[in-house]
């Protein structure tokens, strides 16, 4: 349900600039298909920042469409990997569950997309993970269909604020709510709701903490819809079309790459040689539910992200892309946005391809 695609526009000093792709090719395409279809909108200016607004059921109509039209991809739905066998230095097979029948698939390359880098670990590859308390926190995000569009107004904004702090000290509302923020959708009527949740003692990689966290917020976003509906006006016909599928888990392990992305690297807009796609996100750091924390990259450059940081240094036919790339936890806070994951799953298929290409010639 995440609704807004970040990190797709390379960084400017004001909207009088013209507006640039960071990355061409898949992340590109995409975007550009749901504002086609009317499924996204903007891009929108947030500050320094300019991110597109989307429909996350557009989205993922989209990207069902375009895998569909390629007839070499297989996908198993409600499938999770729980083995990795190896030959060697090499990855030969993974095995699935969850599917109609158990079955290894055999491979020449392997892209770890899971989010968790959870090849890394079945593979024995090397990862790490900051501690939990350091972790960036989840968030429950859920969409309002029937509100006022006045309530995303500037002084909309600041009323819903006074409230929710009201609701809290009258004992209302939970704590947790004041971590809650309001986006206005794609639709004229619709407001996403992000929860930013403290989640103490959270362990991402843990079912049962997942579980146990998601029940809690969903606990929260039931009250929350039911003081608002009450006490704000435009609120009163709200609706919620359904709930999240699960938490929106920003930080999980991260893999052991060749080269592992630094902050450093993030800041100075570090430039490489084997660079296969751009991060041009500044650090963004959620390390409570008071928000978000930013540090910039001097000048606004860009980041180039190397091809070594997609490769494990353990495992020679294994690739990673996504939020679980080689970086450290503060260079995590950049690369771990959607437009920037979209571009290094792109970089990762193709190299992993040329690998596999190689190998049966």
């Amino acid at each position: 349900m995440v609704h807004s695609i970040c990190g797709l526009y390379l960084l400017r000093d004001n909207d009088s600039e013209p507006l640039s792709f960071a990355n061409d090719g898949i992340a590109r395409e995409l975007s550009e298909t749901l504002v086609r279809k009317g499924g996204a909108r903007g891009p929108v200016r947030m500050g320094r920042l300019d991110v597109l607004m989307h429909n996350p059921r557009s989205f993922a109509l989209v990207a069902k469409e375009m895998v569909d039209e390629l007839s070499n991809i297989h996908l198993f739905l409600n499938a999770e990997i729980s083995e990795a066998h190896k030959n060697g230095n090499r990855l030969c097979g993974v095995k699935i569950t969850g599917t109609e029948n158990h079955q290894t698939i055999e491979c020449d390359a392997v892209i770890d997309t899971t989010g968790d880098a959870e090849i890394f670990m079945l593979a024995n590859a090397g990862y790490e993970r900051s501690p939990l308390e350091a972790l960036q926190r989840p968030a429950y995000i859920f969409s309002l269909n029937g509100v006022d569009p006045e309530q995303m107004s500037d002084n909309g904004r600041l009323l819903l604020a006074q409230t929710i702090s009201r609701g809290v000290t009258s004992g209302l509302l939970t704590s947790g709510a004041m971590g809650t923020a309001f986006r206005a959708g794609v639709s004229n009527d619709q407001v996403m709701v992000t929860i930013d949740l403290e989640a103490q003692g959270f362990d991402p990689n843990k079912k049962e903490s997942r579980a146990n966290t998601e029940s809690e917020a969903r606990r929260i976003a039931v009250q929350l819809i039911d003081f608002l509906k009450n006490e704000i006006e435009g609120f009163q016909g709200a609706s919620l079309p359904q709930y999240p599928s699960c938490l929106g888990i920003r930080e999980s392990r991260r893999s052991h790459g060749i080269y592992q992305l630094t902050e450093k690297d993030i800041l100075e807009g570090a430039r490489f040689d084997d660079e296969v796609a751009i991060a041009s996100w500044p650090i963004e750091l959620r390390e409570s539910a008071r928000g978000p924390r930013f540090r910039y990259p001097i000048d606004n450059q860009p980041c180039g992200i190397p091809l070594r940081s997609l490769q494990s240094k353990e495992v020679e036919n294994l690739f990673v892309a996504g939020k679980c790339i080689s970086s450290t936890h503060e260079a995590q806070a950049s690369i771990r946005v959607i437009g920037t994951c979209l571009a290094t799953g792109e970089a990762a298929g193709i190299a992993a391809a040329k690998m596999a290409a190689k190998t049966k010639h």
